[in-house]
């Protein structure tokens, strides 16, 4: 039941190679190795910049040094990606997790400058990850997670891929948030995380809908590739 409530999760999202993937308590994660990295990433990254900002909500994006992370973080994934897809080169699940977890975490770096700016009624003109020292510990927290997700989380059990379906989720919102908080009924509105309850719940429905319409695209891109084949 459980396995099949993660696979249908993941399934329009993700390839699921069985190969590619983590298990916990021997159920598959329901997205592979890279995407699991992806999706753990950004959420961390996304608490930890809140962590690293509070109580201070920053809505300008990261300085020169932050921005030049971001992009190299971004890179090496698709350099990963790209090289190992084409056939230049093997990869393992390990470069996938790490190279994802690299990309999640610079992801959610520019997320988070435009969910404070559109959220909050008070945001600070302050940048994301300056001064350098913020920059330097959330750098610092990446080796930090890569352990945890690749040694730690397998003994959490059926918990493990629990938790990435719902960082999943969590993430998917969060991107969804930014579009949501464009509308002027939510914009700078929110004190707190309680008062941005309904604007929320309506990004959360947009990434069910998400989910379920990426699902049915591949089922219906399967059922044409059977019937060409």
């Amino acid at each position: 039941m459980l396995q099949s409530i993660l696979h249908g999760l993941g399934y329009g999202l993700c390839h699921q190679l069985p190969e590619r993937s983590f298990f916990g308590g021997g159920i598959q994660v329901p997205v592979c190795a890279r995407d699991t990295g992806i999706y753990i990433g950004f959420v961390v990254s996304l608490a930890l910049i809140g962590l690293l900002h509070r109580p201070n909500r920053p809505k300008e994006f990261p300085g020169i040094a932050g921005f030049v992370a971001i992009i190299l973080m971004i890179t090496v994934m698709g350099i990963d990606g790209v090289s190992s897809y084409g056939g230049f080169r093997t990869t393992t699940n390990d470069l996938r997790l790490i190279t994802g977890i690299l990309a999640g975490f610079a992801m959610a770096a520019i997320v988070v400058p435009m969910l404070n700016d559109e959220l909050w009624l008070r945001a600070t003109n302050e940048r994301v990850l300056t001064p350098t020292w913020r920059l330097v510990a959330w750098l610092a927290a990446v080796p930090v997670v890569f352990a945890a997700v690749r040694w730690f989380a397998p003994f959490l059990g059926v918990l493990y891929p629990i938790l990435v379906a719902i960082a999943i989720l969590v993430t998917l919102t969060a991107v969804n948030l930014v579009i949501v908080g464009l509308f002027p009924i939510f914009e700078r509105r929110a004190e707190r995380l309680s008062d941005a309850w309904l604007a929320i719940l309506i990004a959360l429905t947009l990434s069910g809908i998400e989910i379920a319409a990426s699902g049915l695209f591949r089922v219906g891109v399967e059922s044409l590739v059977d019937k060409v084949g």
